[in-house]
């Protein structure tokens, strides 16, 4: 599936910001999975530097500080990628088994999975996680069974609602008052996991949505989107992720769905937050964030290439920056 994400972020400060340095999660990933074919991102004011690198878990992040007075700032994040068809692997390995792999045993030789075993910044250890996870969880189960049944029980027991917690509402809390958004339902999830001793990890994305019967999709009337994966060490390597939405009760790999974008992929919202920075002023500010994830067709590809021709472009380069 063929798709373009437009994110725009707009913050209004009062009083001015006189400096700002700023990083940005707003590439999707380019994978065997998933293929980025263009992206682009603008910032205004024009910023006196920006640059990307890799961080340590392989996503795409942008650095860009600005050194004016400012009372405005807009990013423009615009994304083309090509998604896969998913599946569901088919494993049978115990849940016991795993978390006696990831027992601590000197001389066993690394897996990068050990980075999603720990707490994290919000993604604590708690009793009433294991409490919770543990009737998913009995004794002989295979892994990727128990984490579906987590996945369809938290879908079942908690009600989403937008609003009812922020972007920084404990999971331990969301998980007492059974209702939050998306974030807070891949935090529990990960959260009743790594209680079990299973690595678990945070997935920040989009997902394409369809419009009520008879009305016109909204221009920005998308948001971001976020789920977690459960690590399956006897998959084959480099497709040990399996993706669990509980918010919609999908699952599957590469992701849940073909109509799903992956941005990029952390220990919790923390690590991938889309835009955070540091500002030198701008007491108090208002943000509005407007996204649209829409199906390209194959006509407006043709229309494209063909505009692009008779204007002496070439193909457009893979996670192509525009330096505003």
């Amino acid at each position: 599936m063929r798709l373009q994400i437009t994110h725009e972020t707009v913050y209004h400060y009062v009083p001015a910001v006189e400096t700002a340095q700023h990083m940005a999660y707003l590439t999707p990933r380019d994978n065997a999975n998933q293929t980025l074919l263009e992206h682009s991102l603008q910032v205004n004011p024009r910023p006196a530097q920006i640059n990307s690198t890799l961080d340590v878990f392989g996503n795409s992040r942008s650095f860009f500080s600005l050194q004016m007075a400012h009372t405005e700032l807009q990013v423009l994040a615009t994304s083309q990628v090509i998604t896969q068809a998913v599946r569901l692997p088919r494993s049978e390995l115990a849940w016991e088994a795993v978390r006696e792999r990831f027992r601590y045993q000197a001389g066993v030789p690394f897996d990068a999975a050990n980075e999603f075993i720990f707490v994290s910044p919000m993604v604590p250890r708690h009793a009433e996680f294991t409490a919770y996870a543990r009737p998913s969880f009995s004794a002989g189960t295979g892994l990727l069974a128990a984490a579906i049944d987590l996945m369809h029980r938290i879908h079942n027991d908690f009600t989403y609602e937008s609003q009812s917690t922020q972007v920084n509402t404990p999971a331990l809390e969301a998980l007492a008052q059974r209702k939050g958004v998306c974030q807070d339902f891949a935090h529990i999830l990960i959260a009743c996991l790594r209680s079990m001793g299973l690595p678990a990890r945070y997935v920040s994305g989009y997902l394409l949505t369809e419009p009520a019967s008879g009305s016109v999709k909204l221009k920005g009337s998308d948001a971001s989107h976020a789920w977690a994966a459960v690590y399956l060490p006897d998959l084959p390597d480099g497709a040990r992720w399996v993706d669990l939405d509980p918010t919609n009760d999908r699952a599957g790999w590469p992701s849940p769905g073909e109509d799903y974008v992956t941005l990029a992929i952390g220990r919790d919202f923390s690590d991938v937050s889309p835009i955070r920075g540091v500002i030198h002023g701008g007491t108090s500010h208002t943000l509005q964030v407007g996204v649209t994830v829409e199906p390209v067709t194959e006509s407006q590809v043709q229309a494209r290439q063909t505009q692009n021709q008779g204007q002496g472009f070439g193909q457009s380069q893979n996670s192509n920056y525009d330096n505003p």
